[in-house]
């Protein structure tokens, strides 16, 4: 293939989309005589080693998975929770199948990620997933039972509400009493599999709109900035007009100011 003869502006076009360059394309680019058909092979060999470490990244996500495919577990759930500290609303969690093998690009522990990209990985969580569910418990009930047993609820909540029964449970960081299928607690587990990873997304996006809105219905509190954590603000408002109905009333911080 000659390539001396096309233009930047064709080359461009062959390459916008990365995946799909024709074997032996980029070298072609490297050796052209033209400055900007080099620069634009310098940037497609960046593009290319940035989606390379990805996907040598996610396929290290995937160890607990793998090594549950292999042992005959077709169905692996990941488990995790949004919600434990917060002073207002309710803790969510998740429960996620992934397809075996799917690598979906950008995956990461939620608290790493923007809420832009959060959102975005949301829908193809949804998307790809072989299926999903979430728990909700209310504020109500984590006053009645304690903010730890309270996302241990939600998250037998979660496993039960997932339309194909997973065959093994991988958590992050606790065991769930009360639930009959296999399970492994990994401390730090939305940051070390890639189950996990997609639960902490679905149930922190999950739980950031119910926050948002509370925010419509208590507008003094700041819920859709903060989404009910102990920020300056927050506690000011606390002070101010003490708490309101979605307080977590056994909370020491909301606790103190109610009257």
């Amino acid at each position: 293939m000659d390539i001396s003869k096309m233009s930047l502006a064709l080359i461009k076009e062959k390459v916008k989309e990365i995946r799909k360059i024709q074997p032996g394309f980029l070298e072609l680019m490297a050796q052209d005589s033209r400055a900007g058909v080099r620069n634009l092979y310098l940037t497609c060999k960046k593009r290319l080693e940035a989606m390379e470490k990805e996907k040598e990244r996610l396929n290290a996500l995937l160890k607990y998975e793998r090594e549950l495919w292999a042992a005959g577990y077709t169905l692996v759930a990941g488990i995790d929770e949004a919600g434990r500290g917060p002073l207002a609303g309710p803790v969510v969690a998740a429960a996620v199948i992934l397809k075996q093998g799917d690598l979906i690009e950008g995956l990461n522990d939620s608290k790493k990620l923007s809420p832009e990209k959060r959102s975005e990985l949301e829908e193809v969580i949804k998307e790809r997933a072989v299926a999903y569910g979430i728990g909700i418990v209310s504020e109500t009930e984590i006053d009645e039972m304690n903010i730890y047993q309270a996302a241990l609820k939600a998250m037998r909540i979660a496993v039960a509400k997932i339309s194909l029964k997973p065959e093994y449970l991988l958590v992050d960081a606790v065991t769930i009493p009360g639930v009959s299928i296999p399970q492994k607690a990994i401390v730090h587990g939305d940051a070390l599999s890639c189950s996990i990873a997609a639960a902490s997304i679905l149930a922190k996006e999950t739980r950031d709109r119910i926050m948002t809105e509370l925010d419509a219905l208590y507008p003094h509190y700041g819920f859709a900035q903060h989404k009910g954590y102990a920020t300056a603000f927050h506690l000011e408002a606390l002070k101010k007009y003490g708490p309101c109905p979605v307080h977590r009333k056994t909370f020491g911080q909301v606790r103190q100011n109610l009257t």
